[in-house]
């Protein structure tokens, strides 16, 4: 299933989900609020639990999030396995959707923005 929903999307690495969105993409960070409390999140994310994902971005659904209207969305979890597979759902929708390669950790491995998250502890 995994390598079926990969082969619809043009996966993006940290650096190019940046690009995205500085061109007006919408990031949706699909993880657990436990996961966002404990590593933060993407500075201008939309935060959609998985559960949720294909009725708040229904392009014609009468729930749908209007700011995502018109808009490539690059889906993040943890370390890009269930975001795959919730972009390619949302393409079925006809969402302009990706996912990020590597996650919300690969995000913070490559030092881009993060907002929230543990508080260093000094020695």
């Amino acid at each position: 299933m995994l390598a079926a929903a990969r082969s619809t999307l043009d996966r993006v690495d940290p650096a190019g989900a940046r690009a995205l969105q500085d061109e007006g993409a919408l990031i949706v960070d699909i993880r657990p609020e436990a996961n966002r409390a404990a590593e933060g999140e993407i500075p201008g994310s939309v935060q959609i639990e998985r559960i949720h994902l294909e009725w708040r971005l229904d392009p014609v659904g009468p729930h749908r999030l209007p700011e995502a209207d018109g808009r490539v969305v690059v889906v993040v979890c943890n370390e890009g396995y269930a975001s795959s597979l919730a972009a390619a759902d949302l393409r079925r929708l006809g969402v302009e959707a990706t996912d990020l390669d590597g996650g919300f950790r690969a995000w913070a491995a490559a030092g881009l923005p993060i907002r929230g998250g543990p508080t260093p502890t000094v020695p």
